[in-house]
């Protein structure tokens, strides 16, 4: 039987209107905004410092609660959830990766990035496998039981793409993933990201303030005070296969 479902959008918002209030002070941080991402799409959002860029991820993948609109993500409308659901539903389909890395400073690179599958019901020794595989995977399958402190920044941020990808979630968000890299370090880390989007199909939505890393990713957002004022298509080179660059 065909795939009712197949080319549905994998996020829908509408109309998302987001609000922030000190005192009798008002700040619309978001103004009825409307965005539509598709299975295996790779989205960069920039503008500004105060643009709205990370309230509009936070909002998006339910972190945030919303003052208006409606935010579909793999046909279920999060707001329409209690709390507990949505923080399950982002547990199953959703991954993070942050400027900070917040790895736990005591655990190994394989621990880090099992916890998450633990504390979802998997159970210890498949949590162990997939843990391992998506190190391998991320270039780091030398590396497993070293701690954070033991690794370069660039590893520690290879650990938590890791640690977002092995659930298997939907919708990677990532806000600014290399903010606290080097440019040698930050160009390694979106290699590995834009293979897992050319190789895996992974749908990625990345927040960025760097024009160099919104000119690597297939489709750039621009927004200004609350709103989306551009949305392009553009051309980019492959990168380097993970496996065959140096490891930062």
């Amino acid at each position: 039987m065909e795939d009712m479902n197949a080319d549905r959008p994998l996020l829908v918002a509408g109309g998302v209107r987001k609000i922030y209030r000190t005192g009798s002070v008002e700040v619309a941080a978001l103004i009825d905004l409307d965005l539509v991402v598709r299975h295996g799409e790779m989205v960069a959002v920039m503008g500004p410092s105060g643009s709205g860029k990370t309230t509009l991820l936070n909002c998006l993948s339910g972190l945030d609660d919303i003052d208006a609109g409606r935010v579909e993500v793999d046909g279920h409308d999060l707001f329409a959830m209690s709390d507990a659901a949505r923080t399950e539903h982002r547990a199953h389909t959703m991954g993070f990766v942050f400027q900070a890395f917040n790895l736990i400073p005591v655990f190994s690179a394989v621990e880090n990035v099992e916890l998450p599958l633990l504390l979802v019901g998997t159970r210890p020794r498949e949590a162990r496998r997939r843990a391992l595989e998506i190190l391998d995977r991320v270039g780091l399958g030398h590396r497993v039981e070293h701690r954070p402190s033991e690794m370069s920044g660039g590893e520690q941020q290879r650990v938590t793409i890791a640690r977002a990808l092995a659930g298997r979630p939907a919708i990677v968000w990532a806000d600014e993933p290399t903010g606290n890299l080097d440019s040698s370090m930050a160009g390694q880390v979106m290699d590995l990201l834009c293979e897992l989007n050319r190789d895996e199909d992974q749908t990625i939505v990345l927040v960025t303030h760097d024009s160099a890393i919104g000119a690597r990713v297939p489709r750039l957002i621009r927004m200004r005070d609350g709103q989306l004022v551009d949305d392009v298509r553009q051309t980019v080179t492959d990168p380097v296969p993970i496996r065959d660059a140096p490891l930062g």
